[in-house]
């Protein structure tokens, strides 16, 4: 008898601590997955959160912050091949100028219409150049071929504004926006998953958690009309 309790004694001190155990492997399993996300996101995430949240503060005090618009004018004239190619466009169109029309504005006027849409006349050729923090176009006077190239730049915070808004900054930036934005997620969901898993040992976690989600939610409420 003694034996056999002895033998039931030795197996309940087997089978008990593994529960504890496997939780415990389970919560390290997790801890690990999660930090590795947390760090490779945050790296991946961290230029352009400091990038987005500093301009976030120039955007909402864009009436205080004074611009200073600089316009530059460049002029020339399309030689009389291309002019005669250009008589041979479209009326009244917005498809892009002829490759070679194109290639010659690169050259004199240093800038790239190729591919651009234009908003085509019988009197003139016009292709807008809009870009993050300015504007710009070109003019070309279909009768004698003359050139005109106006760019106008309001300084690099007007630049980084347009970036965070992604006015007229291109495809690649507007991939890396959503790009930024799934790893910004993945940032926080696991910061979420390390709060959870922390929260036991930290009282204040889900307080200020709550604090976080509350204010917000009281500002829009009362104040927001």
């Amino acid at each position: 008898m003694t034996e056999l309790a002895t033998q039931r004694q030795a197996e309940t001190a087997a089978k008990g601590p593994k529960p504890k155990a496997t939780l415990n492997g389970a919560r390290s399993f997790w801890l690990k997955q999660l930090h590795s996300w947390h760090w490779i996101s945050a790296a991946v995430s961290l230029v352009g959160m400091i990038l987005f949240a500093v301009t976030g503060i120039t955007l909402n005090h864009a009436a205080s912050i004074p611009g200073n618009p600089v316009t530059v004018e460049q002029t020339a004239t399309l030689p009389a091949p291309l002019l005669a190619r250009l008589a041979a466009f479209p009326q009244e169109t917005t498809d892009p100028v002829p490759d070679a029309v194109a290639r010659w504005a690169s050259e004199a006027l240093k800038v790239e219409i190729a591919g651009k849409p234009t908003e085509t006349t019988p009197e003139e050729v016009y292709v807008a150049l809009a870009m993050p923090g300015g504007d710009g176009w070109v003019t070309i006077d279909r009768s004698n071929g003359d050139a005109l190239h106006e760019k106008t730049t309001r300084g690099w915070i007007a630049y980084l504004n347009d970036l965070h808004k992604g006015r007229n900054a291109g495809s690649v930036w507007f991939w890396f926006i959503d790009v930024f934005a799934v790893a910004c997620t993945i940032f926080a969901l696991t910061g979420l998953g390390l709060m959870f898993l922390h929260a036991k040992g930290r009282p204040s976690t889900w307080p200020l958690a709550a604090l976080g989600l509350l204010i917000p939610v009281v500002i829009a409420l009362i104040f927001i009309h």
